[in-house]
């Protein structure tokens, strides 16, 4: 096993590491114990055991690969494990590239298991030599979410010196409810899906909020506001938030912004809660300053000039971030001083996007590689019904929901070419419009009939686009603001 990383040098950590009290680690730990689980003598999967080593990781590995499904008992297990490595690490944890001479950054995977084995085949697994940082929302949506999680915090305990782990603002239970891993969990393990769900609520909360390379380049899953303090937010007892959306009250039960309360001050420590919603859930954007994040439900919109300031007031060089598709797995914003990473590829469709990683040396360079996976349908071209069944129902309400902060720049367009008012617009025109506007190549005639009705002539009914959702939105955009 490495040594410890303070004696090695490989990396150091600041601010404090919150303890769980003793009751409530004894509780889980009974509620949660993987050794009250028998498994079959029918079962053919892989067998783990404490210690974990490398070669048990790569039983999981070509056991995964074949679909096969971990036994609840070791999923415990490798949770467990993971568990007791978490709660020793700090809010804001460091890496160093000083012996290694370089590090590996992944961005959301969203469950999509291929993406990941095609990063270890082209990068190669995390070792000794060849440290990660998976940089949150590496569950939910896909099919896979379990396994993933299974795999990264295999490879946390085996190289807990090496690998680097952010929570995104989906490794959230109450995000989890509505986005799949929940009921990922209750289809593949019955019974057990309690227990599991459980452990993994706990397990997340433990995650780092961010991992700062070198002391130059930061990485956190969503970004920064003009409030971001690093100093602030490495003492912040992250594990009280099991939900982000869901801040602890000091009268230490959990807050529920849908309850419209009026004295959110006098129960909840917003500035605290404000950090940590603005380094899960905020996005770049070319406007200067900051803005309400409304679509998201939390965090905010930032400008360059607040990633100058941020980056200056800490004596950093970049960031980098995930949370957000892109077309080709990345995109530089701010002057190149923002880096959006995203791991996911065909994450709306098949071919709407490519997926990437950035691998960076001593000289804070980031080297980007694309790739994309699930090329089953390669070689003859798919119909649009065949190509919209590949949209995960969940990343399309992500979708509506950009297309819903967006609605007045869009009507602007929209309206500039409906100069009689019709409320109807060519399919091309509002491809274009949609394109232009929200700056995402994406394939809008297709993805059109999922997002917008049509005239009976196959126009456009453009102000469709908002209907669903405006009724959705309208509390939680007011909350939002209220914040």
């Amino acid at each position: 096993m490495p040594k410890d990383g303070n004696s090695n040098g490989k990396h150091f950590l600041i601010g404090h590491s919150p303890k769980p009290s003793n009751d409530d680690d004894a509780a889980l730990v009974d509620e949660t114990n993987p050794e009250d689980i028998n498994v079959p003598q029918s079962y053919r999967g892989p067998r783990l055991s404490v210690p974990l080593n490398l070669n048990q990781v790569h039983s999981l590995i070509n056991a995964f690969k074949k679909k096969q499904q971990l036994h609840a008992k070791y999923v415990l297990l490798v949770l467990h494990e993971a568990r007791k490595i978490l709660i020793k690490r700090p809010t804001v944890q460091h890496a160093s590239t000083a012996i290694s001479k370089q590090i590996t950054i992944c961005g959301d995977l969203h469950g999509k298991i291929d993406d990941l084995f095609i990063v270890f085949y082209k990068n190669n697994p995390p070792a000794v030599d060849n440290p990660y940082v998976f940089n949150g929302d590496f569950v939910d949506r896909g099919q896979y979410s379990v396994e993933i999680s299974v795999l990264l915090f295999a490879f946390l305990v085996i190289f807990p010196n090496e690998i680097y782990i952010n929570r995104g603002n989906h490794e959230d239970n109450i995000v989890n409810m509505r986005y799949g891993f929940i009921k990922e969990i209750m289809n593949k393990y019955k019974e057990h899906a309690t227990k599991i769900i459980q452990l993994f609520s706990d397990v997340f909360s433990w995650l780092p909020l961010a991992t700062v390379i070198d002391d130059k380049v930061l990485v956190a899953h969503g970004g920064i506001s003009d409030r971001t303090d690093l100093e602030y937010l490495a003492n912040i007892d992250r594990h009280k938030y099991i939900s982000a959306l869901r801040p602890p009250t000091y009268s230490g039960g959990q807050y529920d912004p849908r309850a419209g309360d009026s004295d959110i001050d006098e129960q909840v420590d917003v500035k605290e809660w404000r950090q940590i919603l603005d380094i899960l859930w905020s996005d770049p954007r070319p406007n200067m300053g900051c803005a309400p994040n409304a679509f998201r439900g939390g965090g905010v919109y930032w400008g360059p000039d607040i990633t100058k300031m941020i980056l200056e007031k800490h004596d950093m060089e970049l960031l980098i971030r995930s949370h957000e598709c892109k077309p080709e797995g990345y995109e530089f914003a701010h002057g190149n001083k923002v880096l959006t990473i995203f791991s996911a590829s065909n994450y709306y469709e098949e071919g709407s996007n490519k997926g990437a990683y950035i691998k960076m040396g001593t000289n804070h360079k980031p080297e980007l590689f694309q790739f994309t996976s699930g090329k089953a349908h390669a070689g003859r071209k798919l119909t649009t019904r065949q190509r919209l069944s590949h949209i995960e129902e969940s990343a399309l309400q992500d979708l509506k929901s950009t297309i819903l902060a967006h609605k007045s720049e869009l009507l602007t367009a929209f309206v500039k070419h409906d100069p009689l008012n019709t409320g109807m617009l060519e399919a091309g025109i509002w491809c274009d419009c949609m394109n232009t506007v929200l700056e995402m190549e994406l394939p809008w005639r297709s993805l059109r009939h999922s997002l917008v009705k049509h005239a009976e002539g196959g126009q456009v009914l453009y102000n469709t686009a908002f209907e669903e959702l405006s009724i959705k939105n309208t509390k939680l955009v007011s909350f939002v603001l209220f914040l």
